[in-house]
């Protein structure tokens, strides 16, 4: 596709949960949906092993399996896939314009569905034993480590959360934390204490993540340093990192209104809930939630700014 723009009624940009459902949705209503999948073809769910809690998958489901159902539901309809990475956009006028490695891109409506990417340390070892008791949300993979003692790296809401969160699953929960300091809201900081106290949370201050241990079996402890460079071990089962997430909303900085870099959207009960700040440009699933951040609200969502596209083409004539 070199010199040629594609053009389509609805342009869907990322393939996780909410790409996939606002593309099941717009193929359904006729808007022949195209799908831009992004480098990460999948999304977050593709380096999670078990989901226990998709709803109606009684017996928990594989991530990748979920993805690839999706990627059917969606192709049943006849939604077309590009596996394209986009680097540039003009929302300035419309048709958008959008600038892709493999081609350019025109549309009536967008749907930006290009999700959040945990953050991680950067470790080898981080990386070879993720999904193998390294991850980066608790409140999906906590369960598998009922009665296990477990370690949460990070000082913000984000590492105290899931600190609080796996300390009423896990046996015990190491909070492994640079600084002395927690930058967490005082209310969430009391309560960590008060686990400490209970023995269900044992602090690490001053110390860093120096690496994972584990064997064929996964994860079996980590390595902490201190300030001074002097290592301990500690015994566990998993390890989750939980330094926060970065929205992939790059390309659309000065272009859409944001708040800490996930795009804002309308919300509210007039409808059109999933608008962003340009009329025609929709957002869904983790780029514009940074509270919930789970795959069935990030499919609910992605079915809203399907919804809405549709009305908005409607009403602008272009449907």
């Amino acid at each position: 596709m070199s010199n040629t723009t594609k053009h389509s009624n609805v342009l869907i940009l990322g393939s996780g949960p909410a790409g996939y459902s606002a593309a099941i949705y717009a193929a359904r209503a006729s808007l022949n949906p195209v799908i831009v999948t992004g480098m990460a073809q999948g999304g977050q769910l593709m380096t999670t092993t078990e989901v226990d809690n998709w709803p109606a998958d009684v017996h928990g489901v594989q991530g990748p399996d979920l993805m690839q159902r999706f990627q059917q539901h969606a192709e049943r309809f006849n939604t077309e896939m590009i596996a394209d990475h986009i680097h540039k956009v003009d929302l300035s006028q419309r048709p958008f314009r959008l600038q892709g490695d493999n081609g350019s891109y025109t549309c009536d409506a967008l749907i930006i569905a290009t999700g959040a990417s945990a953050k991680y340390l950067g470790l080898a070892s981080e990386q070879a034993f993720m999904g193998r008791g390294v991850s980066g949300c608790a409140t999906c993979d906590g369960f598998f480590y009922r009665g296990d003692v477990v370690a949460v790296v990070g000082g913000g809401n984000t590492a105290v959360e899931e600190a609080l969160y796996l300390s009423n699953i896990a046996s015990k929960v190491h909070l492994i934390h640079r600084r002395d300091k927690f930058r967490a809201e005082a209310i969430m900081i009391e309560k960590v204490m008060e686990k400490v106290a209970a023995g269900k949370i044992e602090l690490h201050l001053f110390n860093n993540l120096d690496e994972v241990l584990g064997d064929e079996s996964g994860v079996t402890g980590v390595r902490l340093k201190d300030n001074d460079g002097v290592t301990k071990e500690l015994a566990l089962k998993g390890c989750f990192i939980a330094i926060g997430h970065h929205p992939n909303t790059d390309i659309f900085q000065g272009q859409l209104a944001m708040k800490d870099g996930y795009i804002v959207t309308r919300g509210g009960q007039d409808g059109f809930a999933t608008m962003t700040s340009v009329d025609g440009v929709f957002a869904a699933g983790d780029v514009q939630d940074h509270i919930y951040r789970q795959a069935i609200t990030s499919a609910g969502t992605g079915c809203m700014a399907a919804l809405d596209a549709q009305r908005f083409l409607e009403q602008s004539g272009n449907h």
